[in-house]
């Protein structure tokens, strides 16, 4: 029955054009359909798995899966030198002006000794600058490593510790494990929704967190208004001066919270909420039997709020403005300064000296500013998507089997305890000689590593 609902479901919204939803009362999983928007796959050319393939060139973030054969140096993709080609550009023509009127006109020249007490500050600077910028990117890695293990913890003593009343009812049995299938989801819910919370995305209707909490109120949920959410398309000289890094092309990431009308709440709390009531109703329902049990699994909640708390510091508390517009102008400065203190003494050189200058010291402060907030989508962010995948893969292995039974394992005739006996044949004998047989395998453990052979004393050990 709960199929051909299922099935029903399906084909209506396929006829209204809506994204499938799954009810998690009728199917204990928490695998999600894919849009069926989304249209067919075109074909494409058959390609050796290896192969370098233009579109791995343009994914944001970089997907960290992927192998490339070419060196580091001939890498564009997570290289910031697509966005310092503005930039050089303009640094070659400065340069060339310079050099010409130095050559031809007048010689524009300043002490070397400026360089060198320059370059000392701007190194100070952006050394600072790259420094700030990567304990930020380390913290935000440290926090959702945190929330993988926590979720990893959580479901666990979810799947394992609480009870399915299965020989009391039979179907309070089954609302059990149902239950314990949507505490699942919800605990790959939290994550998702704080991935879409950290890139100022404050809705609920994403393909890949919608069917995880649809059965939910949320504010998130009520605030959604297709006339202020809808986001128009990139435009292809937007798409480009992003590319390029030109600020004027990039969008104010805060857009779609400063467009909505409505109270968007906080999707990732309320979401914790929904998983402290259910912790609190299995307790009340004497389904956790432990206070132990009960602890581990709030001190868990606790963990995954601390989650939210951490990101959100590393989200919210940028380098001071004043910093990044002080390293800015000292770093402009002294580069706009080079060719007035290399011409004296490489004339044209000059132009490729000053490119090469240039490139080196406003490459490093790009990559500060870029890896300054590491739950962005640009190529050098943390890969979001791959951990949230990853964490939804685990998830669904571990509710694919039942609670092991530790007593069917222990007894099992797989179960090779030592020296290849099984636990049917080491239950015949003696506590005795199962002692006996521990002695004697520390014994044989060391002696193999001396490669003394499995002899002991010089007689063969039999259990």
């Amino acid at each position: 029955m709960s199929n051909t609902n299922t099935t029903a479901s399906l084909q209506e919204s396929d006829a209204l054009g809506k994204p499938p939803f799954v009810n998690v009362n009728s199917q204990a999983t928490s695998l999600r359909q894919p849009s069926p928007m989304a249209g067919p796959k075109r074909p494409g050319h058959p390609r050796h798995k290896n192969s370098i393939r233009t579109e791995d060139s343009f994914t944001k973030p970089r997907d960290i899966e992927r192998h490339s054969k070419l060196p580091y140096f001939l890498r564009m993709h997570g290289s910031i030198t697509p966005r310092m080609l503005v930039p050089l550009g303009f640094i070659g023509l400065w340069a060339t002006l310079i050099t010409c009127i130095s050559e031809f006109v007048y010689e524009l020249v300043v002490s070397e000794i400026l360089l060198t007490v320059l370059g000392f500050v701007v190194g100070l600077g952006i050394s600072f600058r790259t420094s700030s910028a990567y304990e930020r990117y380390v913290d935000g890695r440290k926090f959702w490593a945190q929330l993988s293990q926590t979720s990893r913890d959580l479901a666990r003593h979810i799947w394992i510790h609480v009870d399915e009343r299965h020989d009391a009812d039979a179907e309070l049995g089954k609302a059990d494990l149902l239950g314990k299938v949507t505490a699942l989801n919800l605990i790959l819910a939290f994550a998702v929704s704080l991935k879409h919370r950290l890139r100022f995305e404050p809705y609920a209707q994403y393909e890949d967190l919608e069917q995880l909490i649809a059965h939910l109120s949320t504010f998130a949920g009520d605030a959604f208004d297709p006339e202020t959410s809808e986001m128009k398309p990139k435009t292809s000289w937007k798409r480009g001066g992003e590319y390029l890094g030109l600020t004027f092309a990039e969008s104010n990431p805060r857009k779609a919270i400063k467009r909505s009308k409505k109270n968007l709440g906080h999707l990732p709390l309320e979401i914790l909420t929904y998983l402290s009531a259910y912790v609190n109703e299995t307790v009340k329902g004497g389904q956790l039997s432990s206070g132990v049990q009960e602890a581990m699994v709030m001190a868990n909640l606790a963990s995954l709020n601390e989650v939210v708390a951490g990101t959100e510091r590393v989200l919210n508390t940028p380098l001071p403005i004043a910093y990044s517009i002080a390293i800015s102008q000292i770093t402009w400065v002294y580069v706009i300064m080079l060719p007035f203190q290399l011409w004296h003494a490489l004339r044209w050189i000059t132009i490729p000296g000053t490119i090469v200058g240039a490139y080196i010291i406003l490459g490093i402060a790009a990559i500060g500013r870029e890896i300054e907030n590491p739950f962005g989508r640009d190529e050098n962010d943390l890969p979001l998507d791959k951990f949230c995948d990853g964490l939804e893969d685990e998830l669904n292995v571990m509710a694919s089997k039942k609670a092991p039974r530790m007593e069917d394992v222990i007894r099992s005739e797989d179960n090779s305890i030592m020296f290849d006996s099984s636990y049917p044949s080491l239950a015949l004998k003696s506590t005795e000689d199962i002692r006996a047989g521990l002695r004697a395998r520390t014994n044989i453990r060391a002696g193999s590593r001396r490669g003394t052979g499995e002899h002991v004393n010089g007689e063969k050990v039999d259990v």
